[in-house]
């Protein structure tokens, strides 16, 4: 059970924060809860001690710091901001979070450089074909729980957690 909810739950939230994202410009608040609550209720059978738990909430508290002061100046959404956050849990305080992130700005800036020239050639898309949500084609901010989702499935198999739970399966 505890090798499944590794294997499925964190994938699953990411992947359904990034087509909210995409098809409502809005991230549900119940995706970062289900992430943050499910690793709670994970991390008791995953073998964490007390030091490498703790290292996972500081990971998610610094994460958050960040992305509150980006959500105060208006440079981040408050979805983006919980999402992240959550998703920082997972990583712990180590190499796959800095992976995690480092992909998160990666895909942000290519995705936010694809969403300004589509929305600036708005008018030939509809002429040829294409079909977007119009909140994704009128909105003046980005969906950055794309860039989220698809960092964290990236980042996600390096993570200690995933590791681990590799090395057990038989």
């Amino acid at each position: 059970m505890y090798i499944a909810t590794l294997f499925i739950i964190p994938p699953l939230c990411l992947v359904l924060a990034a087509f909210t994202d995409f098809l409502e410009m809005t991230i549900p608040n119940r995706i970062p809860l289900v992430l943050f609550a499910a690793f709670l209720v994970i991390a008791p059978f995953s073998g964490l001690g007390l030091v490498e738990l703790g290292w996972h909430l500081v990971a998610a508290t610094m994460v958050f710091s960040a992305c509150f002061a980006l959500f105060a100046i208006n440079v981040m959404g408050g979805g983006d901001a919980k999402l992240l956050t959550a998703a920082a849990l997972w990583f712990g305080f180590n190499h796959s979070l800095f992976e995690f992130l480092a992909f998160t700005g990666y895909i942000g800036g290519v995705l936010t450089l694809v969403v300004i020239v589509m929305r600036a050639n708005w008018d030939v898309l509809a002429t040829v074909g294409v079909k977007l949500p119009m909140c994704f084609m009128t909105a003046s901010k980005i969906p950055y729980g794309i860039a989220i989702g698809a960092a964290g499935l990236m980042a996600y198999p390096n993570s200690p957690l995933m590791i681990a739970a590799i090395g057990s399966t038989p």
